[in-house]
């Protein structure tokens, strides 16, 4: 290659780059067009990156299937309908008669005002942000798709149009028209075949009973009347927003809401273990075997976990439940506005004859320290330093009084997406490397590869990539980081936001000990290098039961020993 010639990866890393500075631009700028001058940039960009989970978004003729489920997922139901999209913080809307609307698979409140416009809650922080617009900015492209297929060169509407207009407006799905020609129609307007079309049907429906028909629908009339009746779509920024963002205003609130309980509860002083982690993971690894273990769902915690997996078992799951908080958990709901959930668990309340032989509890040592465990849900990019550096700080009193948490251990137990291995895999990393920047934290992981060994598990050991979103990365920018002097194993989204966090708090605030143990382990819920295996194929679902669990078994022995 000559040297002046740019690689693919470099290419790619150089959109990255430019999307998040343009995007940084409009936020602070207050609004955009999505088909202006700016909003263009953003597309443009976003095709010249390619990502994998988008799938065919750079085709100009196919509008892609899973990549839209994707994102319908991780959007509010009915954004696809609103030509006004406002970004705002927590400004009063919880308390107005709007229904909220919660993302089947992001934590946001989000308001419907008006059939026109949709406001979305951030209180995550920038990478909600970044996060939003990228998914927006994919239905806008694929709006365009439908729209070619939609209008001819004449301006006007083709058959298949008319004909979904007709489901839609007037007939629901199944009216005049069978349901097979509803997919004929679908077909030509995705520029995909009949049985991608009838697929991708009863894909959206199984999922979350959603209409593709609506969904196309109303991403090819907005995108039809952005040019015909001057109804221009457009994304605001809400001035509270703009001014709250990056000063942690909803990461105080947490943590002070967290540290207040504990001193409360005389706990404040006890060693303390923080856990990032899903919530029902640790829950059910400590409070199964006493309430569940038997003949019908086995003795095993994997093997309670599969059967508390299945939705048929909502009843063991209050029991689980309601034993736990009976022995030691108490849940603290979260009202800040960060949607992070944090059990905290007494230990010296747990049954310790009733526990799963698979925890190796010395007895001695935990019931003379009696430890206290805090387990955060899953924090989203750059929420996570804002968390995790709010709950290291000290508790300050009304009287100016500073009491420092008792932190021993600090353990994160992610999802990830792995560049060389397969679903369920675990990934254990020696570094995290802060993708766009120099910011590089080698850590001293309690956890080891060795650790994992035996369990039937594939395990990988190295550095990991704290990546600005899931969803902006491409094969080439992959490939480069597993290939390269890099050699990572893994990217994910939090893990350096929270090393920085831990570090500031025990080298250089010195607000919790110099010492404190790190744990981190992943577990891998896609790989983006392999065709069907991104996180837009679908869920992990049960592949993720024996690493998840074998994680969080060897987090917790490692804090009970």
């Amino acid at each position: 290659m000559d040297k002046g010639q740019r690689t693919k990866a470099q290419e790619s890393r150089a959109a990255i780059e430019r999307l998040y500075i343009i995007m940084r631009h409009l936020f602070i700028r207050g609004s955009y067009k999505p088909l202006g001058i700016s909003g263009g940039s953003i597309i443009k960009s976003l095709l010249t990156l390619n990502p994998e989970i988008y799938g065919s978004i750079a085709d100009e003729d196919k509008a892609e299937i899973d990549g839209l489920q994707y994102v319908i997922d991780r959007l509010p139901e009915g954004v696809e309908e609103c030509r006004q999209i406002n970004l705002i913080s927590r400004e009063g809307y919880e308390k107005s008669n709007f229904p909220v609307i919660t993302p089947a698979k992001r934590r946001r409140n989000c308001y419907r005002v008006d059939a026109d416009q949709m406001f979305i809650e951030v209180t995550r922080g920038r990478s909600d942000i970044y996060d939003i617009l990228t998914h927006l900015t994919f239905l806008f492209i694929e709006g365009e798709k439908i729209k070619k297929h939609a209008i001819d060169h004449k301006n006007r509407k083709t058959l298949a149009w008319q004909k979904l207009e007709d489901i839609v407006e007037n007939n629901g799905d199944e009216g005049k028209y069978s349901i097979e020609q509803g997919f004929a129609h679908l077909s030509v307007l995705l520029g995909r075949t009949y049985e991608e079309a009838q697929q991708g049907y009863y894909k959206f429906k199984d999922a979350g009973g959603r209409s593709l028909f609506g969904i196309v629908y109303w991403l090819g009339k907005l995108a039809i009347e952005d040019v015909n009746h001057q109804k221009a779509r457009e994304i605001t920024f809400s001035s509270m927003l703009r001014e709250r963002i990056g000063h942690h205003t909803y990461g105080e609130l947490w943590a002070n809401k967290i540290k207040k309980f504990l001193f409360e509860q005389n706990l404040i002083e006890r060693p303390l273990h923080i856990i990032s982690a899903n919530l029902h993971s640790f829950l059910n690894s400590i409070f199964a075997y006493p309430v569940l273990a038997g003949a019908e769902h086995g003795k095993t915690i994997e093997s309670l976990a599969r059967a508390l997996s299945d939705k048929k078992n909502v009843a063991h799951q209050q029991e689980v439940r309601n034993f736990a908080m009976d022995n030691g958990l108490v849940e603290l709901e979260d009202t800040s506005g960060t949607n992070i959930t944090v059990q905290i668990i007494d230990t010296a309340g747990l049954p310790y004859d009733q526990l799963s032989p698979e925890l190796k509890v010395g007895l001695e040592k935990i019931k003379k320290e009696q430890p206290v465990l805090l387990i955060m849900d899953y924090a989203f990019g750059e929420q996570a330093f804002e968390t995790m550096d709010e709950l290291l700080k000290y508790y300050e009193r009304e009287n100016d009084e500073r009491i420092p948490l008792n932190v021993h251990s600090v353990s994160v137990m992610g999802k990830a997406g792995m560049l060389d291995g397969e679903k369920g895999d675990i990934m254990v990393p020696t570094a995290h490397v802060f993708e766009g920047t120099a910011d590089n934290y080698p850590i001293d992981n309690d956890l080891r590869k060795a650790d994992f060994e035996g369990l039937g598990l594939r395990v990988a050991a190295g550095p990991m990539i704290s990546v600005l979103g899931t969803s902006l990365q491409n094969a080439d920018v992959l490939r480069y980081f597993l290939r390269s002097s890099w050699r990572a194993i893994g990217l994910e989204m939090e893990g350096a936001h929270y090393q920085k966090a831990i570090q500031s708090a025990s080298k250089i605030r010195m607000s919790i000990r110099e010492d404190v143990k790190v744990r981190y382990a992943y577990y891998a819920s896609d790989n983006p290098l392999l065709t069907g295996n991104t996180l837009a194929s679908g869920s992990l679902g049960l592949e993720g039961v024996k690493s998840t669990y074998a994680i969080s078994l060897k987090i917790l022995n490692k804090i009970f020993q």
